[in-house]
């Protein structure tokens, strides 16, 4: 098995691209300058950071080299604190204070900084969060973060005091005494980068570089609010930010924070709150850089990689240090199997063979399945590797482990698709008809009765390409291969962990939608935008799986039904296959007016109608009886 960590271990060829982003930093004309490292979920973001990170930091906290001074920042971790702002600030402050060589030189500044942030705090929370409970403890002789009010405290006896802080203009009273220690937030904000540029002068470092990480990861108002906190050095001399981040939930956390009621087309990138997004952004990041999906090539030698690690342990050094020589002089070809032989003894060949030649055959298939995506890919190998020990454990003979990976490409790909093939083998003793009619047909690469006669999905050429690679599934029995499936089939978690966090994101606003108006927004702008069909299939099964779970949770039914009216692409699919496995007796009856709403809009929710009959409350609420 392989974690799914970060790393430095440059498995992915991607050092090509931190050392472009290094070259960059070290280019002082271009500081002071924020860098988004933008890719999709597990693209391989925090690998690049983690190389910008060991090579720019010295050997030790307290090293600096090159004068640089580095700070690697876990957005995530600090996702549970009461302002992400201040914890960031508070981290960049800290790697100065306790700096073996740089704390005393600068002990004043940062002292002073440190009570800003406290400041910041205070402002950004409200009294009622910070502000009162820290006076209420400075009343019953508690400690209190606020030493600032001390001052104005010293005129008044704790008795009086107790008095105004139990009327309703506590509030009141306690901004007039800040407003005479802190006339604006402004002035703070202000003060704060002059302090900064004067604690990174006194220090002499040639560099500060800031590194942070999986702020996507984090809800949308602790992304606004690490995003804030790198405003404030904005324009700040010798000071570089990096930033990795899925785009996409940043501009839905900006969305979030500046959302505004007027009803506008979200298509439109002229539109307001677009246009706020895209200014956010472009004043924050001055240099955005995407990280490309890896080639089939690319893939083909990550998993040749990842499959050597594990054979190999310790002697996998060797390999690695192969890898990097053959990248300075081929960034194109593939470092396979025949790259290695001469690395390694004669058992290890042996160990590698079967895996490598695996990996061969079902690299292009995995890399369009998985969108060229490493953590995709590794998660994929780690269930494909679980279930090969399931074979073992079970003592399952005659397995083909090359159908099964392929079989598990669209199982990850196209869920519905591989429910579909799942549903044939069922009825006919495990050797569908549909797949030797299908295999036929896609030899000829005819799309159109393909389309015709099962689907257009199972047409589109994704499906006709995995249909064309070997193995062949015709004429093979399909019983076992879905029975060592069957965590997927009942709903596991092996399917979910591989679904990129945009999508979460999407399937939580549409569930906690609010209202019916809202969910049309959503679905408009949100469902009907999702321009990878690989996205939209995920959201789909999060959706199918939540609905089969609740059956009786109208918020999904909904979300179906809208969509639906909407025209979405295979959702009448996806919730025709719900309604037949779920007890029609526990849906909410008062769906019916939205379903014969949606018939209006789209013919194919009568499909849908036909399917209840019986005693249900639904089904007289639709009159099917």
């Amino acid at each position: 098995m392989w974690a799914d960590n970060e790393t430095s271990e440059d498995l992915l060829g991607f050092k090509v691209h931190a050392d472009l982003l290094i070259d960059v930093i070290n280019d002082e004309s271009v500081l002071p300058v924020t860098i988004g490292v933008f890719g999709d979920w597990g693209s391989g973001k925090s690998s690049i950071l983690k190389i910008i990170n060991d090579q720019l930091s010295g050997k030790d906290e307290n090293d600096l080299k090159d004068g640089t001074l580095v700070l690697y920042f876990n957005g995530w971790i600090f996702e549970g604190y009461d302002d992400a702002k201040a914890a960031l600030l508070e981290s960049i402050i800290e790697k100065f204070d306790k700096h073996k060589t740089l704390g005393n030189k600068v002990k004043d500044k940062t002292a002073k900084l440190l009570k800003s942030v406290n400041w910041m705090r205070i402002l950004g929370l409200g009294f009622k969060n910070v502000v009162l409970p820290a006076t209420a403890a400075y009343v019953t002789g508690g400690a209190t973060i606020i030493p600032s009010l001390l001052t104005s405290f010293s005129s008044i006896t704790p008795e009086q005091l107790t008095d105004k802080l139990t009327r309703d203009g506590a509030e009141e009273y306690l901004k007039g005494l800040i407003k005479d220690d802190v006339e604006e937030d402004s002035t703070i904000v202000r003060e704060f980068r002059d302090d900064f540029k004067e604690m990174i002068d006194k220090s002499e470092i040639k560099k500060l570089v800031v590194i942070i990480d999986d702020l996507d990861r984090c809800t949308p108002e602790r992304i606004i609010e690490n995003l804030e906190a790198i405003k404030l050095f904005l324009n700040v001399d010798k000071t570089a930010f990096i930033i990795g981040a899925d785009p996409r939930i940043v501009r839905h956390a900006i969305e979030h924070r500046y959302k505004t009621d007027s009803i506008e087309n979200s298509n439109d990138p002229e539109s307001r709150n677009n246009r706020i997004v895209s200014d956010y952004l472009e004043k924050l990041i001055q240099i955005p850089y995407n990280l490309p999906k890896l080639s089939d090539h690319e893939v083909e030698t990550y998993m040749t990689l990842l499959f050597c690690k594990k054979e190999l342990e310790d002697d996998f050094s060797n390999v690695l240090k192969a890898f990097y020589e053959y990248r300075e002089t081929n960034r194109y070809g593939v470092f396979g199997f025949g790259n290695i032989k001469d690395k390694i003894s004669e058992d290890q060949n042996l160990r590698l063979e079967s895996s490598v030649s695996l990996v061969a055959s079902l690299s292009s298939i995995i890399t369009q399945g998985l969108n060229g995506n490493p953590r995709q890919i590794k998660r994929f190998l780690n269930t494909f590797n679980l279930r090969k020990r399931l074979v073992d454990v079970a003592k399952i003979s005659d397995v083909k482990f090359d159908v099964l990976a392929k079989l598990m490409v669209l199982e990850y790909s196209s869920t519905s698709l591989f429910r579909k093939i799942y549903e044939w083998q069922a009825i006919q003793n495990g050797i569908p008809n549909e797949i030797i009619e299908l295999e036929e047909l896609a030899k000829e690469l005819d799309f159109e009765t393909i389309k015709s006669n099962f689907s257009i999905e199972w047409g589109s050429d994704k499906i006709v390409k995995w249909l064309n690679v070997e193995p062949k599934l015709s004429n093979i029995d399909l019983r076992d291969y879905y029975w060592i499936s069957r965590d997927q089939l009942t709903s596991s978690v092996s399917g979910s962990s591989l679904i990129p966090e945009h999508v979460r994101v999407i399937f939580k606003k549409l569930k906690n939608h609010g209202s019916a108006v809202l969910l049309a927004k959503a679905i408009e702008k949100d469902v009907m935008t999702i321009t990878n069909p690989n996205d939209s299939q995920s959201l789909i099964m999060l959706l199918e799986r939540e609905l089969i779970k609740q059956p009786e949770d109208e918020t999904i039914h909904k979300i179906f039904i809208e969509a639906i009216s909407h025209n979405a692409t295979d959702f009448v699919e996806a919730y025709t296959r719900v309604i037949k496995t779920i007890n029609h007796k526990v849906i909410p009856f008062n769906l019916s007016n939205q379903m014969k709403n949606a018939q209006q809009k789209n013919v194919r929710m009568q499909e849908i109608i036909t399917l209840f009959k019986g005693d249900s409350k639904i089904s007289k609420s639709l009159k099917q009886d």
